[in-house]
């Protein structure tokens, strides 16, 4: 993480360097000693904090040079701050104010230049500790990391579990069998993957000495990878298994040979003979390339399995051929069934324990290792209330102080140590956000970016480079993915219970952020923090002077003699993440942040905003969703880094299973915001000249408009046509009001989401070319052509949500239509009375939602030619069509529906919002 803080410090070090002013005369050289120093301490970084647990004079020293990154990085965000132009006035009194700045500059540039000179020195200091303890980068393969060593002792263990020790693994055990025993002739690769404790070696151990996999196999070899590998310690391991398991001396010389020589003599030993080699814990596509090549494809039926934590490498290793097993957490049926062999010795538990018994386990979220390691303490604890709820209490400083909770952290802290620099503060954030908290992986990419942990990369935006960050995590099985969208998109994520612990104990230990919950000791610094449930902790005379992130959650009040103080202080501040807190109005001095580039104010009271917050310069994220904010003040159109303003409120419709979108008004101007990304939801209804400014907004990807007129239609197509990024896009009118989008001549072709809701006399025909729309939504449109004949062929369209979206008396999917549609929802058809499929149409539908057809007495004609139905929801439907359905009579249109699993008849209530059907954003 050290690594972490100084590469991020050097890539903003050059504005210093670059800057030629009179504040930094006479420190130029002190600058550049000081980056090289850093460019120069950076190369051994990586591999010291990857011994800081286990050796104190190393971690002491890394703390040092973590300090003096974050030092450096104050004087950066106070050199900008001082640059920085004086809010625009005019006249005298403008004149006062830029010569006062002038003043303020010069003093501030003496103040800066004497600490440089400070973090000279101190760094010079900490270059020669480097060198007065002999501080080396160890070779691959030569750490003696303790808690490595341990960690796979501890694999070891799992080597011997006896059988009837292991549950929930018979139906993985038998698929990877019959992989390795069946299928074809040639070489093929079994990667089975899963976060660390999920029991993948235990599993593959269970098949490897399986008696099918024993006789079906000549040659016969396990090999341990582990992150600490030597490729030639790995090779002369094998060939001992292999000339071992025939009782042969291992060939002369062998010691002595190079990788080469011993990946020749592996390759010509398994030529034309039928092996199975297990290369337990990869944690590289390195490790996998330099043993690859000793493994021969002879069609001979040969195997190699993998086990690994990330899922790029499962991937990456089964090529070409090969499977992938992706080793889930326990169900909770064989969950609790370990945990009482492990805590109980088999036994079933006392009713007064098995509430707190389901609490513990919860935490142990289906994770073999946790369970066990919990299991045990208890199985150590007298059988009564007072002992256990002081287990479950006090979890989290067990990991620290108990040796079987101990060795669990440093097997799941391996992961953590595992990562590249660039994505270790990543993950260290979600340890911001409260136990079991769903977060929203936009709002996660935001806060990334506005963190300055995310750069631009070679013909990626810098949201699409945090995005890939965010899957690699998911990859390492680092975070879990909560919820996804329709198109595949992760929607909300987590991270397991005692992942999210030993990301708070690296928070604590690496002055990245404090957590207030409960009593909490706050460093001399604080940088991040995050307050859950109450202020009163918060004490009133603590300095925020260094802070850069402030969030809240579930807190009730905030005091304003809390609040005042620390705007004013917090000078530095870039995040401020207010989402639902108890506020309706915002301090006039949050205007003097200068450096703030997020700001959530989603779901709080607030009305307006200062009129004057064209000063927050930087500012890239407003998020003011579910605010009472309806009109922006025109100083807002001056932020040109914005690249994200949400503003809009929901309501119900009537008699409608979605809701509307009241957003802020328009006003010239906002084309000036030309690095905006997303933009939800702008009142367009005084048309014209604010229609037209839209379009200056080539960059947007997600675009929602309220308040279209019929007349605006042209402008608005002319916009339109010059968002070449648009993935979303949102278009709503008055009920009564016609949309016309007829003018579309180059629609944006990469639109994936597309919700119209208005009166459409004649169905916009550039939808034919949406090739890569995957969701539609058509509300009151009342069309009346037959335009399901267009979207039938849209090749990657997943979910079709009508909402009175026609005017017919009947609805026909033909033959060969709709071949990707997995969800398809009827609402409100005034007239219908027949839907029909005909076979062959929408084979891959699982969920079919129908509301509020009155006039629709039977299910559809040819829905038994939905052999994929899984679901099939009917709110609100007539008594006919529910008696035709009616369970008790083998007849008629029950036999229709027989084969779908789930059939869900039910009635609307206030606040129903349908999901997952009515989600547009």
């Amino acid at each position: 993480m050290a690594e972490s803080a100084v590469t991020f410090v050097l890539n903003r070090f050059y504005l210093l360097l670059e800057e030629e002013v009179r504040l930094l005369r006479g420190v130029h050289g002190e600058l550049e000693y000081i980056r090289d120093e850093l460019q120069s301490i950076r190369g051994f970084l990586r591999d010291a904090d990857a011994r800081e647990e286990s050796e104190e004079t190393v971690k002491a020293w890394v703390d040092q040079v973590r300090n003096i990154a974050y030092d450096i990085e104050d004087i950066l965000d106070e050199f900008t701050l001082c640059l920085a132009p004086p809010h625009q006035r005019h006249g005298f009194v403008g004149s006062l104010h830029n010569t006062a700045h002038f003043f303020k500059h010069l003093r501030s540039g003496h103040h800066i230049a004497t600490q440089i000179k400070d973090i000279k020195a101190r760094v010079h200091d900490v270059s020669e500790r480097r060198t007065r303890y002999d501080f080396k980068i160890l070779n691959q393969g030569s750490s003696s990391n303790s808690t490595l060593d341990r960690c796979y002792d501890l694999r070891g263990d799992a080597l011997l579990l006896e059988e009837n020790e292991l549950v929930g693994i018979d139906k993985p055990r038998e698929k990877l069998i019959g992989w390795l025993v069946e299928g074809e002739s040639r070489l093929e690769l079994v990667s089975v993957h899963g976060m660390g404790g999920s029991g993948k070696t235990t599993l593959v151990k269970k098949v490897y000495d399986h008696q099918r996999v024993k006789k079906y196999f000549q040659n016969h070899a396990w090999i341990n990878v582990s992150q600490s590998f030597k490729i030639s310690e790995l090779l002369k391991d094998l060939i001992k298994q292999l000339w071992g398991e025939i009782q042969q001396p291992v060939p002369q010389g062998v010691d002595a040979m190079d990788e080469v020589a011993l990946k020749t003599i592996i390759k010509i030993f398994l030529q034309q003979k039928r092996y199975v080699v297990v290369l337990d814990d990869i944690w590289s596509i390195h490790a996998w390339e330099a043993v690859k090549h000793a493994l021969p494809n002879s069609n001979c039926g040969s195997r190699i399995i993998v086990t690994t934590r990330s899922y790029d490498i499962a991937t990456s290793c089964n090529e070409p051929y090969g499977h992938v097993c992706n080793l889930e957490s326990l169900a909770p049926k064989d969950s609790w069934t370990l945990f009482c062999k492990k805590a109980l010795g088999g036994n079933s538990c006392p009713p007064k324990l098995q509430g707190l018994s389901q609490n513990i386990l919860k935490r142990c979220g289906g994770l073999p290792l946790a369970i066990v390691a919990i299991g045990g303490v208890l199985s150590t604890k007298e059988k009564n209330l007072i002992e256990w709820e002081m287990v479950h209490r006090s979890l989290g400083s067990l990991l620290e102080s108990n040796d079987k909770l101990k060795s669990m952290k440093n097997i799941l802290s391996l992961s953590y140590n595992d990562l590249p620099y660039y994505l270790k503060p990543c993950l260290l954030y979600l340890g911001f956000f409260p136990e079991d908290y769903l977060i929203g992986a936009s709002r996660l990419i935001e806060l990334w970016i506005a963190e300055g942990f995310v750069r631009e990369k070679d013909r990626m935006t810098v949201e699409e480079v945090a995005e890939s960050y965010l899957y690699e995590l998911i990859n390492r099985s680092l975070i879990q993915v909560a919820t996804t969208s329709l198109e595949g998109r992760v929607k909300q994520c987590q991270v397991h219970d005692f992942i999210h612990d030993i990301i708070l104990s690296k928070l604590k230990d690496q002055n990245f952020g404090a957590i207030v919950e409960h009593n909490t000791t706050f460093p001399e610094k604080v940088r991040r923090l995050s307050i859950h449930n109450s202020t009163d902790n918060v004490p009133n005379n603590k300095s925020f002077s260094h802070l850069r992130s402030l969030f809240m959650f579930r807190v009730d009040m905030i005091p304003k003699s809390y609040v005042d103080p620390f705007f004013s202080t917090s000078r530095f501040l870039r995040v401020l993440d207010l989402r639902d807190a108890p506020m309706e109005k915002l301090p006039n001095e949050i205007v003097n942040l200068f450096h703030l580039r997020y700001l959530n104010l989603s779901g709080t009271n607030i009305k307006k905003l200062p009129k004057n917050i064209g000063k927050l310069q930087n500012l890239m994220t407003l998020n003011l969703e579910g605010t009472n904010v309806r009109e922006l003040p025109s100083e807002l159109f001056k932020l040109q880094w914005l690249r994200y303003l949400v503003v809009y409120k929901e309501e119900k419709i009537l008699e409608s299973i979605f809701f509307d979108f009241i957003g802020f008004y328009g006003k010239v101007g906002i084309g000036s915001l030309v690095n905006l990304q997303e933009l939800f939801y702008i009142d367009v209804n005084e048309g014209g000249e604010v229609l037209r400014e839209i379009g200056r907004l080539s960059q947007l990807r997600r675009l929602g408009i309220v308040g279209l007129r019929r007349e605006d239609g042209p402008e608005l197509c002319s916009s339109i046509e010059k968002m070449s990024n648009l993935r979303l896009l949102c278009v709503t009118s008055q009920e009564e009001e016609v949309l016309d989008l007829q003018f579309l001549s180059s629609p944006p072709l990469l639109l994936q989401r597309l919700f119209l809701r208005g009166h459409l006399e004649k169905f916009p025909n550039w939808i034919s070319s949406l090739y890569n729309l995957k969701t539609i939504y058509l509300c009151w449109c009342r069309l009346r052509d037959d335009s399901l004949k267009v979207l039938q062929y849209l090749p990657n369209l997943v979910m079709l949500s009508l909402d009175r979206a026609y005017d017919v008396e009947e609805l026909c999917f033909k033959a060969g239509g709709f071949q990707t549609l997995r969800i398809l929802v009827l609402n409100d058809f005034g007239r219908l009375n027949m839907v029909k499929v005909e076979e062959g149409a929408m084979p891959h539908v699982e969920t079919l939602f129908i509301s509020k057809n009155k006039m629709l007495k039977e299910a559809p004609l040819g829905i038994h030619f939905l052999t994929n139905l899984k679901k099939l929801y009917l709110y609100e439907m007539p008594n006919e069509f529910k008696m035709s359905l009616n369970a008790n009579e083998k007849v008629g249109d029950y036999l229709e529906v027989s084969h779908i699993p789930f059939v869900l008849f039910g009635y609307y209530r206030d606040g129903h919002r349908g999901d997952p059907f009515t989600q547009v954003i």
